[in-house]
């Protein structure tokens, strides 16, 4: 059984070409055949007109009483006279068949052929006989005058000229053809070959990908369907190894994320565990020594409180992560300078605590579309990072200008460099970077990714870069023109 694509074309080709020369070559032989046979008759006709003509001539000159002796007696005469006039060897044969006179050189052993058979029974007749590349027409009637038989005349005419036309003829076509099969053939089988071993490829390179081999191409340089074809497989190999690569790290990035949850989880129980006993500590303390201890009373409340705002905060956090308390306030055009503004000056407390200063240079007119509260939370957590993890006795620099890609807000602190590695890390919901010094750092991990998730409601971008102990948050909003007054 015949399997590949390639040896199924050369074999249908072959077929298609050999039964088709060889019907073309029988029809073109039986075309000329017959056009052959056409010209014959068409000459005997003449002939025999002809011919016709001259024995009645004769017969008018001469009346005998019976015109078959008549024709016996004359037959030399008429013989030579149609021999000269015909161009062709003549015999005359009598009613019954006997031979009267033939022109010289006309074969005598040819008497029972079949053109003359056909005559002694009042038929026209001829045939054709081929001999060493010859072809003769016999050629036989009976001579009838006033509708009685008195004879029979015979002609053999030389038509070898035509016959060997004719074969140059068929030669001439049959050679042409061959080549021009030959070519087709030829051109069939490059054509066979320029899509087979394509295919081959393909399938070569299907089967490497269904192994598993993804680093497989196909070197195939054309402008076809094949050529594209190749070019999209190549392609489509390429997807596919870019899903498998987003895949992979998507995976990684999974393995990592659920790594950092259970850290973060196991710090926020830690975090939620240290505050609660030491709530739970001093309360013990109080309820037994309390009353006769004022200053350890008013010490112990102290913590308590402490203690309650930071667990109180650190719960918040979580509450504004999940979305749960977020307000779900419709977007609106906001003056984000004068908000601004408002932020710093209300966390210049904060930073006076934890010996810091805050310098806001923001600008006006600076209309943005979002949720008021949601932006003045973004605020509050980039400058409450800025205060809790800088350097004590530094200045942490806000500013808000309008930019080329809209309105640009930074903050800047000094403290410690954070790796460039961690940059992207740091807004990851559960991320928590290495030691750094600060003086909340329990608390990491929240409050940036609460920040790039308000950024991205807004449709912004939020960036970290941290070099030479200086580290600066930047968000890029959308600039609107405003038509009324800030929200």
């Amino acid at each position: 059984m015949i399997r590949s694509i390639k040896a199924k074309f050369l074999v249908g080709f072959l077929i298609i070409f050999s039964v088709s020369l060889l019907l073309l070559n029988h029809f073109v032989v039986r075309i000329v055949e017959s056009s052959n046979e056409n010209i014959i008759t068409q000459d005997l006709i003449a002939l025999k007109k002809n011919s016709n003509v001259y024995v009645k001539q004769m017969f008018m000159i001469n009346h005998y009483a019976s015109d078959e002796i008549y024709f016996q007696q004359m037959a030399k005469e008429l013989v030579d006279e149609l021999r000269h006039v015909s161009s062709s060897h003549v015999s005359a044969y009598s009613v019954q068949g006997d031979k009267l006179q033939s022109s010289a050189g006309f074969p005598l052993s040819r008497e029972g052929d079949e053109d003359l058979r056909n005559a002694l029974n009042g038929q026209t007749s001829f045939t054709v006989q081929y001999s060493n590349r010859a072809a003769e027409v016999y050629y036989s009637y009976p001579v009838e005058i006033d509708g009685k038989k008195v004879g029979i005349l015979r002609f053999v005419k030389d038509f070898s000229l035509l016959y060997e036309q004719s074969r140059h003829i068929l030669d001439f076509i049959f050679y042409v053809t061959i080549a021009i099969f030959a070519a087709a053939f030829l051109f069939s089988y490059i054509l066979s070959r320029n899509i087979s071993i394509p295919i081959v490829q393909l399938t070569k390179a299907s089967t490497d990908v269904t192994n598993g081999n993804l680093d497989t191409r196909i070197g195939i340089r054309r402008r076809d369907e094949i050529g594209k074809l190749a070019h999209n497989f190549n392609l489509m190999i390429e997807k596919i190894n870019r899903q498998i690569r987003t895949i992979e790290r998507d995976r990684d990035r999974l393995n990592e994320l659920n790594l950092h949850r259970k850290q973060f989880y196991d710090n926020v129980t830690h975090e939620l565990k240290t505050p609660l006993t030491s709530i739970l500590g001093y309360a013990q303390l109080i309820k037994e020594n309390g009353q006769s201890d004022e200053a350890f009373f008013r010490k112990g409340m102290n913590h308590i409180i402490e203690e309650s705002d930071r667990l109180h905060g650190m719960v918040v956090k979580l509450l504004e992560l999940s979305k749960e308390a977020s307000m779900e306030e419709a977007p609106q055009l906001v003056e984000a300078g004068s908000l601004l503004h408002g932020v710093c000056e209300g966390m210049a407390f904060k930073a006076e605590r934890y010996k810091k200063t805050i310098e806001c240079s923001a600008g006006h007119d600076l209309w943005v579309y979002a949720n008021s509260e949601k932006l003045k939370q973004l605020f509050i957590n980039l400058i409450d990072n800025a205060v809790k993890y800088g350097a004590a006795h530094t200045v942490i620099a806000v500013s808000g200008i309008p930019a080329a890609d809209g309105i640009r807000f930074t903050v800047t602190n000094q403290g410690d460099t954070i790796p460039p590695d961690q940059w992207s890390k740091l807004f990851e919901p559960f991320y928590r970077a290495g030691p750094r010094n600060g003086d909340e750092s329990g608390s990491r991990g929240l409050g940036l990714s609460i920040c790039k998730a308000i950024v991205d409601e807004f449709q912004g971008t939020i960036s970290i870069e941290s070099v030479n102990q200086e580290t600066t948050v930047t968000i890029v909003l959308p600039h609107h023109e405003s038509t009324g007054e800030p929200a």
